[in-house]
This record gives structure tokens, sequence and C-alpha cells, in this order.
């Protein structure tokens, strides 16, 4: 029996790959910041809950350390995250540094501390949940999509980096996710200086074809065959929408994509 080990398992894609991993068979063990709140997931026998909030330090080398003692992790399934959107200038230096610290700086402190636990097994997997925003860009989104492409160079690298030690390293890039959008995983920064141009996008953004929302139990399994097809490859594309945005990009080239999302957009 295998072992997974997913952290933003309290909603969405992260809760929703915790029941699919383990209606698999699977030992899955999954982190949230406040797992006694939880009263689904610790229903069921092959679950175990542990806490963690992927911006305090601490508590990721006490959490990763109590999962490793429980025996041998096959995935780490870095999930945890929200979107933050609206102008830059009016987004707070707080705002800033928990977009950062959860989409990116969790991601890679995560990842580090359980590179020896892989290392020394010769064998295990990082998967990790970036975004269709990890290749494109929408407007207002600019720490979001900083953390998201920041998400895909910074597995590319690494996969070079450990494959010596039979470690593989893979992303899946969703598009819209329908349980996430302008819900509790998203969050907002205002200026009185952009909000009607802003209100505009965000009344286009939810009535437009860009985006054609998919559950979180259809992405979960694209991270499912991600983590056991055996396949060498690093990018996931996740949804509909994930694999039209980004073959659009390819073929009108980035400036024309572009200029065609603004036009989308912000026209």
């Amino acid at each position: 029996m295998k072992t997974i080990f997913i952290t933003g398992a309290s909603s969405g894609l992260g809760k929703a790959a915790a029941r699919l991993f383990a209606s698999k068979g699977w030992k899955v063990i999954a982190t949230m910041r406040t797992p006694e709140k939880e009263a689904d997931l610790n229903q069921l026998s092959n679950v175990t809950l542990l806490p963690m909030d992927v911006t305090d330090h601490k508590q990721i080398n006490a959490t990763v350390a109590k999962a490793i003692s429980l025996g041998k992790i096959d995935v780490v399934f870095n999930n945890a995250g929200y979107g933050l959107m609206g102008p830059l200038e009016g987004t707070s230096e707080e705002q800033i540094h928990r977009q950062l610290d959860t989409n990116l700086i969790g991601v890679i402190l995560v990842t580090q501390v359980f590179i020896p636990h892989f290392r020394e097994n010769r064998d295990g997997l990082f998967l990790t949940t970036t975004s269709i925003g990890g290749q494109i860009t929408v407007p207002f989104s600019t720490l979001y999509h900083a953390t998201k492409w920041a998400l895909e160079g910074f597995n590319e690298s690494l996969a070079f980096e450990l494959q010596e030690f039979n470690i593989r390293v893979k992303t899946i890039a969703p598009g819209g996710i329908a349980t996430d959008f302008a819900g509790r995983s998203m969050n907002l920064s205002t200026h009185e200086a952009y909000q009607e141009t802003f209100d505009k996008m965000l009344k286009v953004l939810s009535g437009s074809s860009i985006f054609e929302f998919s559950t979180a139990e259809k992405i979960a399994e694209v991270a499912y065959e991600a983590a056991t097809d055996g396949k060498d490859i690093v990018r996931y594309l996740a949804g509909p929408d994930a694999h039209t945005l980004s073959m659009q990009r390819a073929q009108q080239g980035p400036e024309v994509f572009r200029k065609e999302i603004a036009k989308a957009l912000l026209s």
C-alpha cells in the first residue's frame, strides 16, 4: 500500500484527491491548518489528518517528521494555495507576503524537507499543483501569476537535480475549478483608480468562455494519473480550458495571445 502526503486537503482539489487516492487503496496523510474541524476525511480508515500551515516553517518540519515516522512516503502532493486578484497598487504588504509564502515559499520548503527521505529511499514523486495561470496570464492577477510561473520553473529545474536519485518531479496545471473560483480560495485587493476596470473585468470573466470550470474530482483524476502512470513527463494539463488556452498561446505566439486576452477582458 503506497502513501501520499497532501497539503491543502481541507477543501477543493486537495480534498478530492485525498478521497480519490484513499478509494484506490492508498494511505493518505491529509494536512490542513485546522484538522479538528474536518468532518469528512476523518471518517476514512486509511486517511490520517495532520495539522500544517505551509506558511509556518516550524510546523512544516514537525508535521513532515511526524508523517515520515508513520512509514515510507511515496508521493508528496504540494497542493495548498489560493488566488489573489486586484491591482498591485492596492495590494497590501501583508497580502503580498501571504501570497508568496503560501503558493511558492511553502511549496519550496515542504519539498526541501522531504528530499532526504526520498533520496535515502531512492524513490519518490513530488507532485505540485501549478495552474494554467503558470503558462498564461489574465489582468489583475500579478502576484498569483508570479507564484505559478515560478513554480513551473522551480519544478522543471528540480526534475534535473533529483533524477539521479530516482526522484520524479511533476506538476499539474488546472484551468478553472468550479469550487474555487471567487470562493474561499480567492482573495481580493482594491484601489479606487482601477475599480471600474477591475469590476468590469470580473463581470466579463465570470460570463466568458475563456475558462470552462471543471470539478475538483475531474482534476483529481489527473493528479492520480500523474502519480501512477510511470511516465517521464513533468507537466500535466488538467481540464479542457487548460488544454485549449495552452494550445492557443502556442499557436498564436505570446504577443498575439496577450492582445486577444486584453481584447476579451478589458475592451
